[in-house]
């Protein structure tokens, strides 16, 4: 035993020194450790104190360099023998209680020291020498080296109940399971129903009774999620899972993330504590088997190879054993010994018409416990057995493990509606496939879940019903489909081969017309006169197809003609006020100073605002005070007020700040207006009537153009009125900022998101016209 009184402060013992006192007064260096009077001593006190009789034969050992004593409650002393039969081995001592006198380890401290006012103990550290942690390792036997690697192993949650990963990437993965990356590996999960003691079989399966992963008396569940921890013995990631038939919200989704944890898995047993062997445990296993392969099968391929992983996901399932543990019935199998378990078992699954076919092996271990504790010895055994089989499934970097698991999980995730849950069997198909419905005919998508993050479209085996509603009818071209080539088509206003003002042209005098890419225009819906016929019944097959949440529709109205025609309109407009801007601005700036008063400064005069000094541009507004006429902006210059000594009144009109506020001034009798300015005056009244009135009309026009632009709009365009924002960059619109129509989604756009231009022929676009930003990255045609 070794302390150090003036390191207590530092936590860490230097040089060992006598722990009596007696003789020494505690200065002395320590020589002998004595067993039983549990104490350090040197050469003087142990002398002294062992001169009685009774004390002569007390087992004292001398002291090497680096010595450390052991646990004091761990060995036995007094009488105390419970952690040490507990643990099996005499713990080496991690800290001295200076008050207690006692030498303890680090169980034995959290167990004594860890409340009340022992806490406050102070502790001597104590620092083994590598050549004593060596000496004890060497006489330890093979089971206590093998409980020494487990004493660290700690669970950590890997995932949650609502299905999310708890790690955040590989590397994290690696470091909660304290092993090297490179070490190669296996993974164990136990399943069963709650309160069966998933959670102690492992603890005693695996790590020699020590509670690494949680285990309660109360009602409530204490496994929640997916638990993990590495056992460095037999190199294997052990899983713990939650309890079936408990208690518990969002059921479907954990019962979906108990697939998940099994098709990662290499070994899985199965715990049950009843009885008889129920027939839960044959429809779990058999319901398991069909969604692993149905489902599992084909993405852990997609995985490897979507990885680039090196070694094989292999897509026969793991090995399962079912661990059986009774107390008033006999094992399976025993009232006839020539009858192997594992075929009664084989046999109880065909009866219930449930077919492991997914598992590589599935073997029956049981045991009956007369009295507590159970026995374990014979699982650990099993599992040690399957675990040494590498024939079907190989050992694997944690990499790997972690790599596989978010793959499935990034795949199968998300909520399960209500209405798709099943009870009829334990992993139905709506746990693992599509939730989109078709909203003609309401049947459901075969693809499995998360399909359109890999571009991957909705499927259906059924055929669909024709809808009004949704007009879900495909044309094809006749003629190619008889030359056994499917190629879809659509009415549209003009033909690709025409100008935009020739197709206007010709779609006012022959209608519309359906277009070919093989064929080229092989219907016009007014080509003569009269007997026109329906193009379903000449040139082209109809189709109906399933209309998915999300998707547009199929044979929306593709007439543009009227809105071409206000396109063209805008453009000839846009053009004329751009090329005529300049030319304006200076001819009524020139008109304007020709008409002001003589006391005003001329516009080309005024470069910035006379109070806030903004520098005016092309196309601010310049605004004159009617008191001082001086130039400002319309923020300087938003008050008004009469103005009768410089002739405008008795109607309030525009001033600047500075002369609202000095409304009292009057002005001299020369700078009164005179004649001539009068006139002016009178010129500019004149011109300021004329300009609101211009402004008042094109307001006015303003109205009917929306009603033209709404009246124009293509069928699958989204109405002016339903867009408030952009909907790409969620800009709010206003007067300032125009809204936009991408002519292949139809959705509203600012300037900025659509400035693309790219033909779009499935709407009847075949020249370049507006895109958004979305649609123009799509391959191919639009």
């Amino acid at each position: 035993m070794s302390a150090h009184t003036q390191t207590a402060e530092k936590g860490q013992n230097t040089t060992l020194l006598c722990q009596e006192s007696y003789v020494c007064s505690g200065t002395d260096e320590a020589i002998f450790e004595c067993d039983e009077c549990r104490s350090l001593q040197c050469q003087r006190c142990e002398e002294e104190l062992h001169q009685p009789e009774r004390l002569r034969n007390h087992e004292r050992t001398r002291i090497r360099p680096g010595h450390v004593p052991y646990c004091d409650s761990c060995k036995g002393a007094n009488g105390n023998i419970m952690h040490a039969s507990m643990t099996g081995s005499r713990q080496i001592a991690a800290v001295r209680c200076q008050v207690c006198k006692i030498n303890l380890c680090v169980e034995c401290q959290k167990r004594t020291h860890a409340g009340g006012n022992r806490r406050k103990h102070p502790v001597t550290v104590y620092r083994a020498g590598k050549a004593q942690e060596q000496e004890e390792e060497e006489g330890m036997d093979e089971e206590t080296k093998r409980r020494k690697m487990t004493e660290k192993v700690v669970s950590f949650l890997l995932v949650d109940e609502t299905e999310e990963i708890q790690v955040r990437n590989e590397e994290d993965f690696i470091k909660k399971l304290d092993c090297s990356p490179d070490q190669h590996l296996k993974v164990v999960s136990i399943f069963g129903n709650t309160g069966d003691g998933k959670s102690h079989t492992l603890n005693h399966t695996f790590f020699y009774g020590r509670e690494v992963f949680k285990t309660s008396p109360a009602q409530e569940s204490c496994t929640v999620g997916v638990w993990a921890a590495y056992d460095p013995v037999r190199k294997v990631v052990v899983i713990d899972t939650e309890g079936l038939l408990g208690a518990t919200v969002n059921l479907s989704q954990r019962t979906r993330l108990l697939l998940k944890v099994l098709a990662i898995s290499d070994l899985v047993i199965y715990r049950t504590r009843a009885d008889r062997l129920h027939n839960d445990l044959f429809k779990f296993l058999g319901d398991a088997s069909e969604a692993y392969l149905k489902h599992f099968t084909k993405e852990l391929k997609a995985t490897t190879a979507r990885c680039g992983l090196d070694v094989p996901l292999s897509t026969l399932g793991p090995g399962v054993i079912i661990f059986h543990e009774t107390v008033y019935t006999k094992l399976l199998g025993s009232d006839h010994p020539s009858e192997v378990p594992e075929k009664l078992i084989q046999d109880r699954f065909r009866k219930l018409s449930c077919f492991p076919e997914a598992f590589s092996s599935i073997h029956y271990k049981g045991t009956r416990t007369y009295n507590p504790p159970t026995d374990f010895s014979g699982l650990r055994r099993a599992v040690e057995q399957q675990l040494e089989n590498n024939t079907t499934r190989s050992p694997r970097q944690p990499g790997v493990i972690y790599k596989a698991l978010k793959a499935l999980s990034d795949r199968f995730s998300g909520e399960i509606p209500d209405d798709q849950m099943a009870h009829s069997s334990f992993f139905p198909d709506e746990y693992f496939t599509c939730s989109s419905v078709c909203l003609s005919c309401g049947c459901g998508c075969k693809k499995s879940m998360n399909h359109a993050k890999e571009g991957v479209p909705h499927e259906s085996k059924s055929r669909c019903r024709y809808s009004h509603q949704y007009d879900n009818r495909v044309y094809t071209c006749k003629a190619c489909y008889e030359r056994g080539m499917e190629v879809s088509v659509v009415p549209k206003t003009s033909a690709s081969t025409d100008s935009p003002w020739l197709g206007l042209a010709k779609y006012a005098w022959s209608g519309y017309v359906i277009e070919c890419p093989n064929c080229g225009v092989v219907y016009r819906s007014r080509q003569y006169w009269f007997g026109n016929q329906d193009p379903v019944n000449t040139v082209v097959r109809t189709e109906i197809e399933h209309v998915w949440p999300g998707t547009d529709g199929f044979l929306k109205d593709n007439n543009n003609a009227a809105q071409r025609l206000l396109d063209g309109m805008n453009f000839m407009a846009q053009s004329v006020s751009e090329l005529s801007l300049g030319p304006t601005k200076a001819v009524t700036s020139w008109l304007t100073d020709q008409i002001a008063p003589a006391y005003w400064r001329p516009n080309s005069q005024i470069l910035s605002c006379n109070k806030c000094n903004t520098p005016f541009k092309d196309n601010d507004t310049k605004h004159h005070c009617r008191a001082c006429g001086e130039g400002f902006c319309d923020g300087c210059s938003s008050k008004t007020r009469p103005v009768p000594e410089r002739g405008w009144g008795p109607a309030p009109v525009r001033v600047c700040d500075n002369c609202y506020e000095n409304r009292g001034i009057q002005l001299d009798v020369a700078e009164l207006p005179s004649e001539e300015e009068g006139g002016t005056l009178i010129a500019r009244k004149v011109g300021e009537a004329v300009q609101n009135t211009l402004g008042a009309v094109v307001t006015a026009m303003d109205i009917p153009l929306g009603l033209v632009k709404d009246a124009a709009r293509p069928a699958y365009w989204v109405p002016d009125h339903e867009i408030l924002h952009c909907h790409n960059c969620r800009k709010e619109f206003s007067i300032k900022l125009s809204k936009h129509h991408c002519r292949a989604c139809g959705q509203g756009f600012c300037d900025e998101c659509s400035h693309d231009r790219r033909a779009v022929p499935s709407r009847g676009w075949d020249h370049p016209v507006r895109v958004c930003f979305n649609c123009n990255k799509k391959p191919g045609d639009l």
